[in-house]
């Protein structure tokens, strides 16, 4: 999708399609006030009118996520139109005095940026298994700006549309079916992506590297699944000088039966996006190379399989971890943190970041906590979970902050060994994840990471905003986000 800036007039631009907004529902200067009146438009909707190639959408405010959810409805409304190009309401900045449809946009930037975002992301659908499918037709988007310079705007329209782009991209990994998508496809990927770019790289490490590190906990989930494990490790270095090393850590179960304590049947249906964490991580590297961040950026995922047969690990096991301590496992359900730990422990050593941060579809506890559209933000650091949720939650994802609380510490003592991997029956089962993943985390790094919960909004099975159902690409934008706000 092409987004085009022009500085004339809106009347003189040609296009398929006009959109335009309506503003704390004033139809005064809407110019067709009297048919969206008897149409009854209201707060909150979209009316089409084909006959005039216009399409009306209310906003709510002129806020960026305000306008990337017009903007999804817009391109819902519009689906199996066969529209090519569409022209924007001008946009002004400052305010000036024919002022645009909905006025003066302060931070004009942002607003750009979240209109492709908006559009990119609408757009999206995954329908490569469909016979029929009715993809977007929009390929180019006319944008008309007043008070803000040429250069500026398609700097800000193209941001938008490399993070929509790369939250797609990510999409694309969770939504893949296991039959096809495996521990191979991951690092094949993983591979693709880093020759796209000249300050990418890739290394991939199997089994045999594994077994070398003593990463036995990852080695353990792996035990009964048809393909090998895989450890991937994706850098980004900018061109310039750089303003910190920062290592994002993705959970990479490509699927999740639940091992030996087996899911139900509903529950193990759309185990898919159980990589989501893994697949951010790639969206990020991908964004933070087309953007051209300043910040080394390092990805390091644990992929694999959590399986059932013979071989698989079991209730009971005792698993010495890379970093030492011993894991009995109670739950073989539990295993993305079982992965994570080893990961953490190597991208500490190997790595060595300012601040690592791990992704995971991690517990069923925090979306019946937080719902399905919220991530959590767990970490010792109260100053860098706020820092993190502030400059994240502008990029329209959602972020709640999950503290630590030492009483339920206790909860993950064993008797046999060190730590288990889960709190049978109990409560605040989002924070003793997270806590359990504390235990591999460095004196040095304590203050220095953070650990998403992202299975709530990772993947829906209903369409939500500019999200369709499937994988939404969780991670991504609110990482990039934080990343540009530093």
């Amino acid at each position: 999708m092409n987004f085009i800036v022009s500085d004339r007039d809106n009347s003189v631009v040609r296009a398929d399609y006009e959109v335009r907004f309506v503003l704390n529902d004033n139809l005064e200067n809407s110019g067709d006030k009297e048919i969206l009146t008897m149409m009854g438009f209201e707060k909150g909707s979209v009316c089409d009118l084909p006959n005039a190639r216009r399409i009306y959408v209310s906003l709510k405010d002129t806020n960026p996520e305000s306008l990337r959810i017009a903007v999804s409805k817009i391109v819902k409304a519009l689906k199996g139109h066969n529209v090519k190009t569409v022209k924007m309401p001008r946009l002004s900045a400052p305010a000036t005095a024919e002022g645009g449809t909905y006025g003066a946009i302060k931070e004009i930037e942002a607003a750009l940026s979240a209109i492709a975002e908006g559009f990119v992301l609408s757009g999206y659908s995954f329908d490569k298994y469909k016979s029929n499918p009715t993809p977007c037709t929009i390929e180019e988007v006319y944008v008309s700006v007043s008070g803000c310079d040429r250069v500026t705007a398609e700097a800000a329209l193209k941001r938008g549309r490399i993070i929509g782009e790369a939250t797609n991209y990510v999409r694309d990994i969770v939504n893949e079916i296991p039959e096809v998508y495996n521990s191979i496809k991951m690092a094949d990927d993983a591979e693709k992506l880093a020759e796209e770019y000249v300050n990418v790289t890739c290394r991939d490490y199997s089994k045999d590297y594994l077994k070398a590190q003593d990463m036995n906990a990852f080695l353990a989930v792996n035990q009964a699944g048809p393909y090998d494990p895989k450890l991937i490790h994706l850098t980004y270095t900018p061109r310039g000088e750089s303003k910190g090393k920062i290592c994002f850590v993705g959970k990479g179960l490509t699927y999740d039966s639940g091992g030996l304590s087996l899911k139900t049947g509903n529950g193990m249906y759309n185990m898919k996006s159980d990589k989501s964490g893994a697949a951010a991580a790639m969206g990020i590297i991908k964004a933070a190379a087309e953007l051209e961040l300043p910040y080394e950026i390092h990805s390091v995922l644990g992929v694999t399989e959590n399986m059932i047969g013979s071989r698989a690990y079991k209730p009971d096991d005792v698993l010495r971890t890379r970093g030492g301590v011993t894991v009995e496992v109670n739950n073989t359900d539990a295993e993305g943190r079982l992965v994570l730990c080893d990961c953490l422990s190597w991208a500490q050593d190997e790595v060595q970041p300012d601040y690592i941060i791990d992704m995971a579809t991690l517990t069923g506890a925090c979306v019946v906590g937080l719902g399905n559209y919220t991530a959590g933000v767990i970490g010792n650091n109260y100053d860098l979970q706020v820092d993190f949720k502030l400059k994240a939650q502008t990029s329209g994802e959602n972020y709640t902050l999950l503290e630590f609380n030492d009483h339920l510490r206790p909860l993950l003592d064993s008797k046999i060994a060190d730590v288990r991997n889960s709190v049978p029956g109990g409560t605040g089962g989002a924070i003793t994840a997270g806590l359990f993943l504390d235990k591999f985390i460095k004196e040095e790094y304590k203050d220095k990471w953070l650990h998403l919960d992202i299975a709530g909004p990772a993947f829906s099975g209903e369409p939500w905003g500019y999200n369709p159902a499937g994988g939404t690409g969780a991670g991504v934008r609110g990482c990039i986000y934080w990343l540009l706000n530093k």
